[in-house]
């Protein structure tokens, strides 16, 4: 692959390269290069969108460079300040130990395990005396570290800002020093971290490292970040229908930002792609591309052929699935309108919403669509409600109980 080819596969769905020419200056060089992305072990399990920084670890590896997939098993006790408007809950050391084999454990369906170096920063941190960290927290001052946006609007809010959060940039810097990174890479909201290890490498006389910072992927929403919180994500341990269900329920416009960030096609793959939607090819198959390959990243081949035809058979020919859940609900009146069947079942949010999905015609009752939110069914009813195309509940409706 040309220099240029490297730099267009690394340089893809990036929001910001410091210094690109840096970087292509070394690659010109033919350096192999020594890749770090630090990982605080904060939480089990993983979403897709946490893996937009392993998947551009796997271009570099592919590329031939050196990734180093960093646990902050020492930083994972002291919270990561960022985005915080509170002092972070620091993990305990069991907590900390135990999510991170989780961490290791997901990975590997990524990265290639022989050609991941693991580290954890505790590794080097344990060594360290107090004499050591004082040394550490000379090397930057309070005025540059007031300049990091959530930390400035706490101090001018007068919200408690902890001393070990001043550590925490710092320590992230001081582990590119003891890895003597080339790269490190983190999200958008990770920038001032990055830059600081730039820092305190050219305090010990190491070339700086180049910062890649990625964006933050947007749940299935296409506005909010993806988060387990919202609801808006998508699980790597999801089980293979509903992963692909949750790719299909993505914009079009959407699409393209998910191959960018999650995929391993090729660029002139996904150009060829593009290509194909301009002149007229469905969006939904190449949808089916993506769904496909994400499934077959987390689980297998197999599992991914047979969750597309699960989806070709349920959303395509309108097939009902065999494993919905059934709710009983009960009646006052003798009777119960379909708005208030939808919202009572948990199948929308609220009656309006429930009126809105009928008139849109998103609605149906047993396969067939529903075009009256006023209907009203007896007790006694035992049907099929679906709304859209992933919302399903076999609903009884029953007489109010007495005790």
């Amino acid at each position: 692959m040309s220099v240029q080819d490297a730099l267009d596969l690394i340089c893809r769905g990036t929001d910001e390269v410091i210094k690109l020419e840096e970087l292509e200056a070394k690659l010109k060089a033919g350096k192999t290069l020594r890749v770090k992305a630090g990982f605080d072990p904060t939480a089990p399990d993983l979403h897709v969108g946490h893996t937009v920084l392993i998947n551009k670890m796997r271009h570099f590896q592919d590329l031939g460079h050196d990734v180093i997939f960093l646990i902050g098993d020492f930083t994972g006790m002291i919270g990561d300040p960022t985005g915080k408007s509170q002092t972070r809950k620091a993990l305990t050391r069991e907590e900390v130990l135990e999510n991170a084999k989780t961490y290791q454990d997901q990975i590997f369906k990524i990265l290639d395990p022989e050609k991941t170096i693991i580290e954890f920063n505790s590794k080097w941190f344990n060594d360290m005396t107090a004499a050591d960290m004082v040394k550490l927290s000379a090397q930057y001052n309070v005025a540059r570290m007031l300049e990091r946006d959530d930390f400035n609007k706490r101090y001018k809010t007068g919200q408690s800002i902890a001393i070990s959060e001043f550590m925490y940039p710092l320590a992230q810097g001081y582990d590119s020093v003891a890895l003597q990174c080339d790269v490190e890479l983190g999200g958008t909201d990770q920038k001032f971290n990055l830059l600081v290890g730039r820092h305190l490498q050219s305090q010990v006389g190491q070339d700086p490292q180049i910062v890649i910072t990625m964006p933050l992927l947007e749940g299935l929403d296409g506005v909010n970040k993806m988060s387990k919180s919202l609801g808006n994500y998508i699980g790597i341990e999801d089980a293979p229908a509903d992963m692909f269900g949750k790719v299909m329920s993505i914009s079009d416009e959407l699409m393209w930002r998910y191959f960018d960030l999650l995929s391993f096609k090729s660029n002139e793959q996904i150009k060829q792609y593009k290509d194909g939607v301009a002149a007229g090819k469905n969006p939904r198959d190449v949808k089916f591309a993506l769904a496909m390959e994400l499934i077959e990243r987390f689980h297998d081949a197999e599992a991914a052929q047979a969750a597309l035809a699960a989806f070709k058979a349920q959303f395509q020919k309108g097939a009902i699935p065999d494993d919905i859940d059934e709710v009983t609900l009960e009646t006052e009146g003798g009777e119960m309108g379909l708005a208030h069947i939808l919202k009572n079942a948990g199948l929308c949010v609220s009656t309006s919403d429930a009126i809105r999905m009928v008139k849109q015609g998103a609605v149906k009752i047993n396969g067939e669509k529903a075009d009256d939110p006023k209907q009203t069914f007896p007790v006694g009813t035992q049907e099929v409600f679906q709304v859209g195309k992933r919302k399903f509940a076999k609903i009884k409706l029953g007489p109010v109980k007495t005790n």
